[in-house]
């Protein structure tokens, strides 16, 4: 299933949405262009779990540890990776924005990614492979949808073998089935080195984001509504 857009109009221009896409656009474009040396700039900028948990100490990282938990969010291992994090960023974000306000959300998702990190940490404390992505944090700002506007409708491209066609989703369904299939791979993970997806990530930005979505909304902005803030 693949997301297309939503059903609920925004009423506030969603800048920091757009500019955290621009970020991570950019620094992926960086990313691309140092070539061979872009491995280099993943291991750097990356967030090692062993690093962070002091198990395999980095001799000269580029950034302390702990900040890479924040830079590792623009980093993606490849333009498929990005491109389907931008989709979701877009099409969830501006709504979850509308709803908090700009400087909020921003604190809010960045929240939510230093949430997810720490999650992956701690699944994986011995881990050398570096973990990046905006999904943490993304994941985060499905959780707050998810209790913002279960209601919502999500346009969605569903593949039937060769055929595809667009059907309307309730966002509770796809959120909800969205997370359970992020936790049977969490934990099947947990036998793994530490490679491929970081699934606990996922796992723990959309708890995340359902923890502090409260908090951090207007307070006149209703959960489970049907429009937007």
């Amino acid at each position: 299933m693949i997301p297309l857009r939503d059903t609920i109009p925004t009423r506030t221009f969603p800048g920091v949405t757009i500019a955290l896409i621009a970020a991570n656009v950019l620094v992926f474009l960086h990313q691309v262009s140092l070539g061979a040396q872009g491995v280099a700039f993943v291991a750097d900028f990356g967030a090692v779990p062993a690093q962070l948990t002091g198990a395999a100490p980095h001799a000269a990282p580029a950034l302390p540890p702990p900040l890479t938990v924040l830079t590792s969010m623009f980093l993606h291992g490849g333009f498929a990776h990005l491109l389907g994090n931008m989709v979701f960023l877009w099409i969830f974000g501006n709504n979850v924005e509308d709803a908090m306000g700009h400087p909020r959300f921003l604190v809010f998702y960045l929240s939510c990614g230093v949430a997810a990190a720490l999650s992956h940490v701690v699944a994986q404390p011995g881990s050398t492979v570096p973990m990046v992505g905006a999904s943490g944090a993304i994941s985060g700002v499905l959780g707050g949808y998810f209790l913002l506007y279960p209601h919502a409708r999500i346009v969605t491209l569903v593949f039937l073998g060769f055929f595809a066609q667009t059907v309307q989703i309730p966002a509770f369904f796809f959120l909800g089935f969205w997370f359970l299939m992020q936790i049977l791979p969490a934990f099947l993970s947990l036998r793994s080195s530490g490679g491929g997806v970081a699934w606990f990530a996922h796992v723990g930005g959309f708890v995340a984001g359902l923890a502090l979505l409260v908090p951090f909304k207007r307070r006149r902005v209703r959960l489970w509504s049907a429009v937007s803030g």
